[in-house]
């Protein structure tokens, strides 16, 4: 499959759409083809930027893409109208980052400029601030043509995003780089847009490759203790959050995610409910992780179906995670209980402000009596049965009370009577709710968990083994060592655990096998080493010196892990201490939970899969090479590796593993 990608007939833009495309080729196995556009920006060099319509450097690839004569079009993501795209047309952030930051660009023998060139309001302004005496003029054309002005004289000095003069290697005439908080950049500054046309699934596919899904949180009502660990959880990853009135804003705290507020109370809204909508998706093309925290349960009159219909239109992801909603704080929380065995059977709940007509019913522990309830009802009403809410085993059945006697569900569950019944989420992003049991130990099943939902994916977190030190082991090291040689999360905290010297007197210097390990240290400010790409051993010794002669190393590790290692630094004339701190044990064999993928992240946990009574014709996700090689040696072909040993990349992995197969398909 090739697709026509048009771009801006200009050097900056040729040069970064082809490095563009290059990538996006050896990831997804897509061919492009690069189909050069001249634009209104191009061909009118009169017009003051700063007095420009939005679309001035886009508008001619616009009507390609609708005319249908281009599949897709790079631009600048800066360039991209603030007002939005023309009808039918869609857009995505690229992951590749430039520097965002504007810099000044000096004439030769030029110290104080009289004379600055400059292309939009903001950099007028920051200009006026630098150099209240100078005058400042307009500046036009691509950057060869602006530097060309410079050096003949027209200018004294220049002001130009530092991503474009990166790109095409001219980093030498950069006089100053501009800090952040002089000089705030526009969002997108350094980062590529793709658009399309909204129907194209090709593209929508390859966008959902570098989106994350939105999660929606329910906040809890009154007080931050009622929001879910779930909750609390998401907002500790989140990009932006973007967050109602009715909630504790002490959950805020701490976060290291922007903050944007919106919140509605009666008469008095932050934004409109179309403009929230429109930001929650906006901010999810940019590649954010973003959370929405609305107050109380979302799904409880909190207009959460407006926002997720719209996601869902536009085909992006999405995540809900249910809140304690004001109905049970309200009764349960003090005393006036819904439910009395003997006076209650049942509550009705409703509003005032609601539009349109019906409600539904939810019938609690009614499934034995199916054939009562059916009789309430003209047999055409929705109905729909979902049991074992929230489980990884949750199971949902939809069809009319006239069906109900024939369902018979064995496990308790929950009857729904009404319009929702008909109603539900659709699975989307590459992952398009797969079920991925995540079988490793907490740290690392956090990262892993985090990119399954990202990619649209659902994660079941159960280990398959757990980790218990060996007998009696401390760590006396002594000031003599020259290098710790760490090669897992686990070995780290392990580690630490058994310390008995004080901390200085570990080596200065540290060897880890990826950045889960190295965070798992850093606070201990060691000067550490760690491979570019490949985070196992392997790539640990290409890292380090060929010759090790005089040095002292200390290796921590687990048993599993073998002698290898400490073998091979011997081998290059070192002195090796091999300590082993741990062991991994199999958990008690329990029954497999529902899944459609597994992930596995070591060799020990690979065996105990192997060994299990789980289902084997699933996909297998291998966190690294020695996962993978396990898994091959006992009969099975993983179905993603990843190039970069971390949990997201191998989950990322297994996306472009299933973006592909749906190509094929």
């Amino acid at each position: 499959m090739t697709l026509a990608c048009g771009t801006r007939d200009s050097a900056l833009s040729r040069l970064q759409t082809e490095d563009a495309l290059r990538r996006l080729s050896a990831e997804t196995g897509l061919a492009f083809t690069l189909v050069p556009f001249s634009s209104p920006g191009d061909r009118d060099q009169a017009t003051d930027l700063r007095a420009s319509p939005g679309d001035f450097f886009t508008r001619d690839l616009d009507e390609a893409l609708l005319g249908g004569r281009i599949d897709c079009a790079l631009h600048s993501a800066k360039d991209l109208p603030p007002e939005g795209l023309p009808e039918g047309l869609d857009w995505f952030w690229l992951p590749w980052r430039e520097d965002p930051r504007d810099c000044l660009v000096l004439r030769d023998g030029v110290s104080e400029p009289r004379r600055v060139g400059v292309s939009s309001a903001r950099r007028d302004a920051w200009c006026a601030r630098r150099f209240p005496g100078a005058g400042r003029l307009t500046l036009r054309g691509a950057i060869p043509e602006r530097l060309a002005k410079l050096d003949r004289g027209d200018f004294d000095a220049i002001v130009v995003a530092a991503a474009a003069l990166h790109r095409l290697g001219l980093q030498g005439r950069v006089a100053e780089y501009i800090p952040l908080a002089e000089l705030t950049p526009p969002p997108g500054q350094g980062v590529l847009a793709m658009t399309f046309r909204r129907g194209d699934g090709r593209l929508r596919a390859l966008r959902d490759l570098y989106i994350k899904a939105v999660r929606f949180v329910g906040a809890g009502v009154g007080d931050a203790g009622l929001c879910t660990v779930a909750g609390l959880r998401e907002l500790r990853g989140a990009d932006v959050v973007i967050y109602d009135a009715l909630m504790d804003a002490s959950l805020l705290d701490g976060l290291r995610a922007e903050r944007l507020y919106v919140g509605k109370r009666s008469g008095a809204h932050a934004l409109p409910q179309a403009a929230i909508t429109a930001l929650i998706g906006e901010r999810a093309r940019r590649g954010e992780r973003v959370v929405r925290l609305k107050g109380g349960d979302p799904g409880i009159f909190g207009r959460l179906a407006e926002e997720t219909d719209a996601l869902a239109a536009d085909g992006i992801p999405f995540r809900v995670l249910p809140g304690v909603s004001a109905l049970a704080a309200a009764t349960t929380a003090t005393g006036m209980l819904l439910t009395r065995r003997e006076a209650g059977k049942g509550f009705c709940v409703g509003t005032p402000r609601a539009v349109g007509e019906g409600s539904t019913d939810v019938w609690f522990m009614a499934l034995g009596l199916a054939d009562a309830v059916a009789r309430r009802y003209p047999p055409e009403t929705p109905c729909a049965i979902v049991c074992d809410a929230g489980a990884p085993g949750q199971t949902l059945w939809r069809g009319r009370v006239r069906e109900l006697r024939a369902q018979t569900p064995e496990r308790p569950g929950l009857l729904i009577v009404g319009e929702a019944a008909t109603h539900g989420f659709p699975a989307l992003g590459p992952l398009a709710g797969r079920r991925v049991w995540v079988t490793s130990s907490p740290g690392v099943a956090g990262k892993a968990a985090e990119a399954v939902v990202d990619l649209g994916g659902v994660p079941v977190l159960r280990p398959l083994v757990r980790f218990e030190a060996v007998a009696d082991v401390k760590i006396r090291p002594s000031k003599g060592y020259n290098l710790l040689v760490v090669t897992s999360p686990t070995a780290a905290r392990f580690l630490l655990e058994r310390l008995v010297s004080p901390i200085q007197y570990l080596p200065k210097r540290l060897a880890v096998t990826g950045p889960g390990t190295a965070a798992a240290l850093a606070h201990l400010n060691i000067d550490t080493l760690m491979p570019e790409r490949d985070f196992s051993a392997a790539g640990l010794l290409a890292a380090l010196p060929a010759d090790l002669s005089g040095m002292k190393i200390l290796r921590v590790r687990s048993e599993e892990a073998g002698p290898a290692l400490a073998q091979a630094l011997k081998a290059r004339g070192a002195r090796v201490k091999d300590f082993v701190l741990y062991r991994t044990v199999g958990l008690p064999e329990a029954e497999p939970p529902p899944h459609e993928a597994v992930f596995l992240a070591s060799a020990s946990a690979a065996r105990a899969w192997a060994a299990s009574a789980a289902p084997k014709e699933r996909d297998l996700i291998a966190l690294g090479g020695p996962t993978a090689e396990a898994l091959r040696a006992l009969g099975f072909a993983p179905a993603a590796v990843p190039a970069r040993q971390t949990p997201a990349e191998a989950v990322r992995a297994y996306a472009l593993a299933c973006f592909k197969e749906a190509l094929r398909g």
